[in-house]
């Protein structure tokens, strides 16, 4: 199984991820665009995984909710990776309560860490991908879905949850959830 741990931001923000969506694609019309129903946070990428290893995952995850209490976030505007003329990928901004998520990322990412999972990255930038490029050249066109972007809101969503997904191509399952049950 190919698995990662994430948060998700509710139906309001997919809606209006959706609506969002449609101009870009004409912009970018050869960038692969994820898909609304599968919007989420990554917090740690695990990778793959066989099946006898869920029970010791989910346990090192079932500890890490009651520590952490829900929180807000909000999407807006966006940016890219890779290189500034041809980037790779374009992205929305995560805003709002990014300090609560940033600590149940290094929370879930240290409870993994005995089991043999590390980060694939140094410092976690939350961001919430919108599209790829398919052309291994980058897309020079996300940078006018950039500034089509400048201004938006996307609305804001509440995290109550950590989900451990399982990637099956381009849906995602949920293998166990966890609630953030911390009282604020």
């Amino acid at each position: 199984m190919r698995l990662f741990t994430a948060v998700t931001l509710g139906a309001d923000i997919e809606a209006r991820v959706s609506t969002a969506m449609k101009p870009l694609r004409s912009l970018a019309s050869t960038a692969r665009f994820v898909r609304v129903e599968g919007l989420h946070l990554t917090l740690v990428f695990l990778g793959e995984v066989t099946s006898d290893r869920l029970p010791a995952i989910r346990e090192a995850l079932e500890s890490v909710g009651p520590r952490h209490a829900p929180f807000t976030l909000s999407v807006g505007e966006g940016g890219t990776f890779g290189p500034p003329t041809h980037p790779r990928v374009l992205w929305a901004d995560v805003q709002g309560d990014t300090e609560a998520l940033k600590a149940l990322q290094a929370d879930t990412a240290a409870q993994l860490r005995p089991l043999g999972f590390e980060p694939d990255f140094h410092e976690y930038a939350p961001h919430l991908t919108l599209a790829r490029s398919k052309e291994s050249r980058g897309e020079p066109s996300f940078l006018k879905c950039v500034d089509a972007l400048k201004g938006q809101t996307l609305g804001e969503g509440l995290v109550d949850r950590l989900i451990l997904f399982e990637s099956q191509g381009p849906q995602y399952l949920s293998v166990a959830e966890v609630s953030l049950s911390r009282e604020r």
